[in-house]
């Protein structure tokens, strides 16, 4: 018998067995430490992006959502006479710059025709700008404010409106924060702290955003937008707007 070359080969058999297994062994930890090394590197890489993210960066939480209760059934904050036949509409956008400039040009004779009580003046704040607030919601979160001030401080809702233009941010910068829209709703007068806190909840985010569509459905797809009755004025400017005023209501 060749016992001596049966030995011979199982001693083989086994070197190449642990051989093998060497080698697995050796694959599977390097699978291991790549899949490690991937999993490391994508973490950094969504910390980093995240931590970069402008929208991470500002305060965009909302709280519970809620529904106006003071407004018209076509979501505007009325003044003047609520049973008035003529209906100034205008529809707004905090963010837009065209919608500041309506503002300081126009403002002004809105208030005189509310105050005048056989008109009524219609505001329809809406979110179509958010892209130009570089990811924090700018439009639609200030739009939000509009109604918390309204739904808590009415009163002092047409100071409020007049400071918020006057301060608008620039376009593609990051807008105001919660809290200095708090700051501008305080010292118009706005102070309650149900105000406050329904701004920083982000308490309309929601509504705004159904109310956009609404408006937008109604073919009004930019802002400023001013209508006498539901008739355009293409060009709103004090003295087009008491004409047309006064024509509704002829």
């Amino acid at each position: 018998m060749n016992t001596s070359k049966n030995v011979s080969k199982d001693i083989k058999a086994m070197q190449n067995g642990d051989k093998n297994r060497r080698t697995l062994v050796q694959i599977v930890v390097a699978v291991v430490l790549i899949a490690l090394v991937a999993a490391i590197a994508l973490f950094i890489v969504n910390r980093d992006s995240s931590s970069n993210d402008p929208a991470s960066a500002a305060d965009t939480t909302s709280g519970p959502q809620m529904t106006p209760t003071s407004l018209t059934e076509s979501g505007a904050i009325r003044f003047g006479n609520p049973d008035a036949t003529t209906i100034v509409s205008v529809v707004e956008d905090f963010q837009c710059p065209a919608c500041k400039n309506f503002e300081a040009l126009s403002g002004s004779t809105l208030q005189q025709l509310a105050d005048a009580g056989n008109v009524a003046v219609d505001y329809r704040p809406i979110s179509i700008l958010d892209r130009f607030s570089n990811g924090t919601m700018y439009s639609t979160r200030s739009a939000s404010a509009a109604i918390c001030v309204a739904e808590n401080d009415r009163d002092s809702w047409m100071n409020w409106h007049t400071a918020m233009f006057a301060q608008q941010p620039a376009e593609n910068g990051t807008g105001l924060t919660d809290d200095e829209l708090v700051e501008i709703a305080t010292s118009a007068g706005a102070d309650s702290p149900a105000t406050a806190s329904c701004i920083t909840d982000g308490s309309y985010t929601d509504w705004v955003t159904t109310q956009t569509q609404s408006v937008i459905g109604e073919g009004i797809n930019g802002t400023p937008n001013v209508r006498v009755n539901g008739t355009d004025i293409s060009n709103p400017t004090p003295e087009n707007i008491l004409a047309a005023a006064a024509a509704a209501g002829n």
